[in-house]
């Protein structure tokens, strides 16, 4: 928590007078190449182009991969955008499944837009793809059906252009949770906390993993994880390291981990950033079915980097990285649910042969259950102290009531689905499976909306 508080401080005074159309104008600033893989997004992907399209900055581009939709993703697309197929000089710098073709739009106004069709490979591959295309400096790797604020460029291009005496090689940028927001014109106009508790969970899971963990850990250089989200990359260093590896299902973090072996392996200095401004939002799953898969899957993709990239555990020559980044995620993210049930099995033994105080079980059960309480409630205080963004004290009472819902009745589900994604690694499961959205919409307006539009990345 202070090394989240001592960052959060100097993030606030560094930006407290900046001025970022400074960037926007500069002609030293670094181009962007907006990657946003689309697999079956024919219900959406029209309103959400034409918002990055939006954005406001000097020298971007926005490629859209078409990664086999079998929707009409691409007709919508082709139509909406007056786009012809091109001869473009498509070159390989890195493997993907086959490209069928490369639209551009006949109308000037759509000249940033670049659309790819080829053939399934899933959102590594996808990106992959993207990048043989980019142009720019930097890569924007985001989610389609992501909700972008119009300054999100200008603010994630300014660490790459602060840092003089080590080299900054990736951003990351905090995800807010638009479920029952109010949206208009690509924008979240008004924060309101999610209907479900499922939901609200989430809003508190997010404040502690991006406001004190993020932080904390980009504090002392030791980030391991940009979300596959919004994150954005030195398009050179990508390249270098040979981009996205399909065969995980945690392309994002096995990325970032890969390129700082990279770095640290030539000695070189760098830094991988982030930045706790709320510029990025999505939809979250509120419902059991789909969250269980998601969690599974992000205990997958875990194990799976750790596992390609066990050498640099406890390795000094990998600095921060090798000596305190890794052992921790190996243990409280890899280890958390099988320590526990460990730690459970364990109590139900010595209750069986006897050997068990009842008075120091309540007392160390409600020492951890208050800790967790506390650190939760920090984190929706820095929340509120830093963006204030729910300025309805219905929606904080809701949120702090599930900070002592939660250990209770969400943790143990979550433990349980960490369970079985390491169950379904050994099995060796792959894949994304689906995920439902209902799309950002009021929540007066979901009431009458059916779940019918799948957003799958197989």
């Amino acid at each position: 928590m202070t090394l989240s508080a001592l960052e959060m401080r100097s993030h606030r005074k560094k930006n407290r007078f900046a001025d970022y159309q400074d960037i926007i104008t500069s002609p030293i600033a670094p181009g962007v190449s907006i990657l946003a893989p689309a697999y079956n997004e024919g219900e959406s992907i029209v309103q959400n182009v034409k918002s990055l399209l939006s954005l406001h900055y000097g020298k971007f581009e926005v490629i859209v991969i078409n990664d086999g939709s079998k929707d009409q993703t691409l007709d919508k697309l082709i139509e909406a955008f007056e786009l012809e197929i091109t001869d473009f000089a498509y070159f390989e710098e890195i493997p993907a499944q086959p490209v069928r073709g490369i639209y551009k739009s006949k109308n000037l106004s759509y000249n940033r837009l670049v659309i790819i069709d080829k053939e399934n490979g899933g959102k590594a591959d996808a990106l992959n793809a993207g990048i043989n295309v980019s142009s720019k400096e930097l890569l924007a790797c985001i989610d389609v059906d992501c909700i972008l604020s119009s300054e999100s460029i200008t603010r994630m291009v300014r660490p790459f252009m602060e840092e003089t005496n080590r080299q900054v090689i990736a951003v990351g940028g905090a995800i807010g949770i638009a479920n029952n927001c109010d949206v208009q014109d690509g924008t979240v106009t008004t924060y309101r906390a999610p209907e479900t508790l499922l939901g609200r969970f989430q809003v508190i899971e997010y404040c502690r993993a991006f406001l004190m963990g993020r932080m904390a850990w980009t504090r002392i250089n030791g980030l391991m994880l940009i979300s596959g989200a919004f994150g954005f990359f030195k398009r050179d260093l990508v390249v270098e390291v040979g981009g996205y590896f399909p065969k995980t299902v945690g392309e994002d973090m096995e990325l970032v981990v890969r390129m700082r072996r990279y770095m640290e392996e030539r000695k070189i200095p760098h830094k991988v950033g982030f930045v706790p401004d709320p510029l990025c939002w999505t939809e979250v799953p509120e419902k059991e079915e789909v969250l269980s898969r998601q969690r599974n899957r992000w205990m997958r993709g875990t194990i799976e980097t750790l596992q390609l990239h066990r050498l640099i555990r406890f390795n000094p020559s990998y600095g921060v990285m090798g000596t305190v980044s890794y052992p921790y995620w190996n243990v409280f993210e890899k280890m958390a649910p099988v320590l526990e049930l460990l730690g459970l099995l364990y109590t139900l033994i010595l209750i069986i042969v006897g050997d068990f105080s009842a008075f120091y079980f309540i007392t160390l059960f409600i020492v951890l259950y208050l800790l967790s309480i506390l650190v939760t409630i920090f984190s929706l205080l820095y929340e509120q102290v830093s963006y204030n963004n729910y300025k309805d004290k219905k929606d904080l009472q809701r949120l702090i009531l599930t900070a002592f819902l939660e250990p209770m009745m969400i943790h143990p589900k979550i433990v349980y689905w960490g369970l079985s994604g390491h169950w379904d690694f050994i099995k060796g499961k792959g894949g994304w499976g689906k995920m439902i959205r209902t799309g950002f919409k009021k929540s007066e307006d979901k009431k009458n909306l059916e779940p019918n539009t799948l957003n799958s990345s197989s």
